[in-house]
């Protein structure tokens, strides 16, 4: 008895089995990329946790910089931090929102409104040593605030603004204009719509842009040093809070800062080893604020879609 001869493979066979092939080598240079960046940042993290270790403790964060290392601290440095972010967050959030919520409900679609796009998006790609000369140029020269906290608020304000507005953008465009025309159908006007409708959903998205944009902010060091931050520091500002009324100082907007990448900077640049030490150990407390603010956008984020379906 005599077998078929088997049927040769047809071309769309051929061309399936080709992209397949495809298909597993991109997803094997994805997985080694990923691991690659991966292992690298751990590596990185790994070391720095090793290195500054030993020196966390109290007495390092409750300590001003000074000339022995093993007796310095960042105390000035995470206070200041603390205020300028602070004062970013006031000045940024705001603004960065109330533009975003205009930009995409209330202009009209024309050729300005693009040009204003592109713009936006383009300012959240420029170095931030630009912001910088912006500020000095600004904030210093200008409107005469000085070499102060309120202007480094405000120079790390105006570099993550743009983030913070196409970051409102995204999150009102991903709502379903089902919600905007059912708001309509029951009367509501168009803010009644976006405060009632919109925003509660788009929440979420916009808080969770907003502190990933701080997360950023507080690791910036070029524009903080071209508006003149200091490098060492062994005094805190003054107090927000009085014992008289009004009860509230805004004296410490007008003081002298330093901030945390400043400060491990400083010690880098020191001959002496042990100062290295104290460097890591900085790091290792700038990741941790980092990873404590993304921690909480990523909490926001569940927190707030929790219920929500569309």
């Amino acid at each position: 008895m005599m077998h078929p001869a088997p049927e040769s493979e047809s071309p769309y066979q051929k061309i399936v089995d080709r992209n397949q092939l495809w298909n597993r080598l991109f997803a094997i240079a994805g997985l080694l990329s990923i691991l690659v960046g991966i292992i690298t940042l751990l590596a990185l993290v790994g070391q720095l946790v090793i290195q500054g270790w030993p020196r966390l403790s109290p007495a390092f964060f409750l300590s001003f910089p000074g000339r022995r290392p093993e007796e310095a601290g960042i105390l000035s440095a995470w206070v200041g931090s603390s205020l300028i972010m602070f004062v970013t967050a006031i000045a940024a959030i705001p603004i960065g929102i109330a533009s975003g919520i205009y930009l995409e409900e209330y202009a009209r679609k024309n050729w300005l409104a693009d040009l204003i796009e592109i713009n936006v998006t383009n300012l959240a790609g420029v170095p931030s040593i630009v912001y910088g000369l912006l500020a000095l140029g600004l904030f210093v020269y200008k409107l005469n605030l000085g070499e102060s906290i309120l202007t480094a608020g405000l120079t790390l304000a105006l570099l993550i603004l743009p983030v913070i507005i196409v970051t409102t953008r995204e999150s009102l465009r991903a709502i379903p204009n089902s919600l905007r025309e059912a708001a309509y159908a029951l009367g509501a006007s168009k803010w009644q719509m976006i405060w009632d409708h919109i925003l509660p959903y788009a929440t979420g998205s916009i808080l969770t842009g907003a502190i990933i944009g701080l997360a950023r902010a507080i690791g910036e060091t070029a524009p903080l040093i071209t508006i003149g931050a200091l490098t060492f520091i062994a005094f805190l500002p003054d107090s927000p809070f009085k014992s008289e009324f009004p009860y509230l100082s805004w004296n410490w907007l007008q003081a002298p800062f330093t901030v945390m990448p400043i400060q491990m900077f400083n010690w880098v640049s020191r001959p002496d080893p042990e100062f290295q030490l104290n460097a890591a150990a900085a790091g290792v407390v700038l990741i941790g604020m980092t990873l404590i603010m993304n921690g909480i956008a990523i909490y926001l984020r569940y927190r707030l879609r929790q219920g929500i379906k569309w």
